[in-house]
């Protein structure tokens, strides 16, 4: 079954903010988010325990408790177990990622990517969200900006591992789909050349946008789509940067990024277009991509992404930003 089978919709909601990303984040706003995502008729929902230690699955497990199962679709993310054990959370190593869920759950979390410890995954999860199945598991962070020059061996134990349990899942009928969910191109990459197993979809963040999207381009967004794949962009505002936040890639901006999202900024401004607009429909123009999910922590950012998702962006548009050399010559743009 193809991702896009699966899906409900081409608009996600990416969940790493409820698990109080940057900052603490009330419970009722954080509540009222999701209420607000099923209400504008968002019915993909992403998550995974490493956010805030298990407390945006907890948050989203609470919120859509009343909503009828059938209707909506979940994934979610293996290789970290979540235990009830209590941990220093100021020591915590999450490589680039580290201090972004600084204000979450201070629950030990265990890296593991081993079968035994996927299937403890899987089950957390399923407790903590309130369900009794997923329909998408990816395995997260298996690249090198969270483990850095030892992310080959991480690979390995996940071949040998979470890729059999998953596999296996799929097979079961237990889950519809499984891949991996990173935020670099080169996990999928290798993982393709594989023989076995065979992945469904991925979860590709911040690589697939219109502030970087050249190497995934070139890399593995052509064979994706060639296999009958798919991919879920994360992140298609790149952590803020494209609609005026101050960071990039979980890091402040540098001036090349500032100068960059200015450049888009002129030109969307002359056409009329959203920042928000013009980075989803960048994201879903390629036929390898079969939803965006950005995040969001406050009610009113998902009637913004919902607006930008309807907005119909010109085409001259994207042919001013091409003139520009803003995008790739090779990359798709919006009909």
């Amino acid at each position: 079954m193809s991702l896009k089978d699966i899906l409900p919709g081409k608009l996600g909601f990416g969940a790493a903010p409820l698990g109080n990303m940057f900052r603490a984040i009330p419970e009722e706003e954080a509540l009222a988010t999701v209420e607000a995502a099923w209400n504008d008729g968002i019915r993909y929902y992403d998550n995974a325990p490493l956010y805030g230690a298990g407390l945006a699955e907890l948050r989203m497990g609470e919120a859509l408790a009343s909503k009828p199962r059938d209707e909506y679709v979940i994934s979610t993310k293996v290789g970290r177990v979540i235990l009830d054990e209590i941990e220093d959370v100021s020591s915590r190593d999450f490589g680039e990622k580290s201090g972004v869920f600084a204000h979450g759950r201070a629950n030990k979390v265990v890296h593991d990517y081993g079968y035994d410890a996927t299937l403890r995954s899987i089950e957390g999860s399923l407790e903590r969200l309130r369900t009794d199945r997923i329909e998408i598991a990816f395995v997260h962070d298996l690249a090198q900006d969270f483990w850095g020059d030892n992310w080959i061996a991480r690979f390995e134990e996940a071949r040998t591992g979470a890729f059999r349990a998953l596999g296996r899942l799929r097979d079961e009928g237990v889950i519809k789909a499984w891949g991996l969910g990173v935020n670099k191109v080169e996990p999928i990459e290798l993982l393709l050349d594989l023989q076995e197993p065979r992945p469904d979809a991925f979860l590709l963040a911040g690589r697939y946008t219109l502030l970087d999207h050249r190497r995934a381009l070139q890399r593995v967004m052509p064979r994706i789509a060639e296999l009958g794949l798919g991919v879920v962009v994360g992140g298609p505002y790149s952590s803020g940067a494209l609609v005026g936040g101050p960071n990039f890639e979980y890091a402040p901006a540098t001036p090349e990024i500032l100068a960059r999202v200015a450049a888009i900024k002129a030109i969307a401004e002359r056409h009329g277009v959203s920042m928000k607009a013009a980075g989803i429909h960048f994201s879903l123009a390629n036929p390898a991509v079969a939803a965006v999910i950005p995040g969001a922590s406050r009610p009113e950012r998902i009637a913004e992404d919902s607006a930008a998702f309807a907005e119909v962006v010109p085409a001259a548009f994207w042919q001013d930003l091409r003139a520009a050399g803003l995008v790739d010559p090779a990359a798709p743009l919006p009909a």
